[in-house]
């Protein structure tokens, strides 16, 4: 999907958004270069709310040589309270990690909202939810973002910046068509983040996945909890499988024969979804597996079981996902096995 992602072909450079005021202009008298109050600013009860797509300066008042309070970078939630010309004033968070609360309701993120700023800003490149169109303007863009996120000279911020962006089409336009897919990616994107430095930690290698830290489930969760069954629940459905897979097999049956069970079962639960041609591989690449460690154990016996078995789910693979690679992939599996060629352990052949 989103084969933008790790699966989608993300690289992923950039853990998280540095914290940055931008506050005092050159030349300003020293009593000007005060930072504005903010602490007794009070988020307006209604106005509409929008986000930017490009770094905007905020300032006091509406004028490009007034003092300047902070930046809004792309993808930042923001309430409109006012509009002056080509400027809006608005309640925003500034570049700080952004994270939303309220785990019960269909909002994306986590809790501890940074407490937000007021200003004006340029009306140039911001989206509001009366913007025409406005949930397809910000979904591109968050595209665009993604894309630039698997170049090696894209910004290096531009993923958690893709992220925000789909977050705001979930939040902005709710009833959006695009609002699942929006969430999906929002959510799978923080997965991978995550996913990618989990493999970095020494943890990592524990065989037991209770002894590692896992990813974060909670957007996953809600991805399946507010849009059931849909393609999107049931690829958030197949990432949670990566939090109870081991770390590391050790050379030990027991771990492919769980996860083979993890893949199957998915596959039955979900038989006709996005992922299940990849889970159906999954679990063959697995019983191939324990067919080489039962074979290095000397029991080739105990071997035939999940021999047996990679055939059965390449059959229910030819059946259902003809064209699909990861057919053709787990064919390529069982013709090793039937050949006595090791898909494991390979530098002992």
């Amino acid at each position: 999907m989103m084969p933008l992602m790790m699966p989608r072909g993300f690289a992923f450079r950039s853990r998280a958004v540095a914290v940055s005021l931008a506050l005092l202009c050159a030349g300003l008298p020293l009593a000007a270069q005060k930072k504005p109050k903010t602490d007794n600013i009070q988020k307006p009860i209604a106005g509409p709310r929008g986000t930017a797509l490009r770094v905007t300066w905020l300032y006091v008042s509406p004028n490009p040589e007034a003092q300047k309070v902070g930046r809004v970078q792309p993808g930042r939630e923001m309430v409109i309270a006012d509009k002056s010309g080509a400027w809006l004033r608005i309640f925003a968070n500034t570049d700080i990690q952004e994270v939303s609360s309220e785990r019960d309701t269909p909002e994306i993120g986590s809790d501890n909202v940074p407490p937000p700023i007021s200003g004006w800003i340029e009306a140039r490149g911001v989206v509001m939810e009366t913007t025409a169109d406005g949930d397809q303007v910000i979904m591109g863009e968050a595209a665009n973002q993604e894309a630039l996120a698997s170049d090696p000279r894209g910004p290096a911020n531009a993923a958690q910046t893709a992220r925000l962006m789909y977050r705001r089409v979930v939040e902005m336009y709710p009833n959006s068509q695009l609002a699942p897919e929006a969430a999906w990616r929002a959510a799978d994107i923080q997965w991978q983040i995550q996913k990618a430095d989990q493999a970095t930690r020494p943890s990592a290698k524990e065989q037991k996945a209770y002894m590692r830290e896992g990813m974060d489930e909670d957007e996953m969760k809600k991805v399946i909890k507010f849009y059931p069954h849909t393609r999107q629940a049931d690829m958030a459905a197949f990432d949670l499988i990566d939090n109870k897979l081991c770390g590391d097999w050790q050379g030990q049956p027991k771990c492919p024969e769980k996860e083979a069970d993890l893949y199957e079962k998915y596959a039955s639960e979900h038989p006709d979804g996005p992922r299940t041609a990849k889970a159906l591989y999954e679990a063959v690449y697995r019983n191939a597996v324990l067919v080489d460690m039962y074979h290095a154990d000397e029991n080739d016996k105990k071997g035939e079981g999940p021999k047996g078995r990679a055939h059965e789910l390449l059959s229910r693979l030819k059946d259902k996902f003809a064209q699909s690679d990861y057919t053709a992939r787990a064919a390529a599996l069982v013709f090793k096995l039937d050949q006595g060629i090791p898909v494991y352990g390979i530098d002992r052949q």
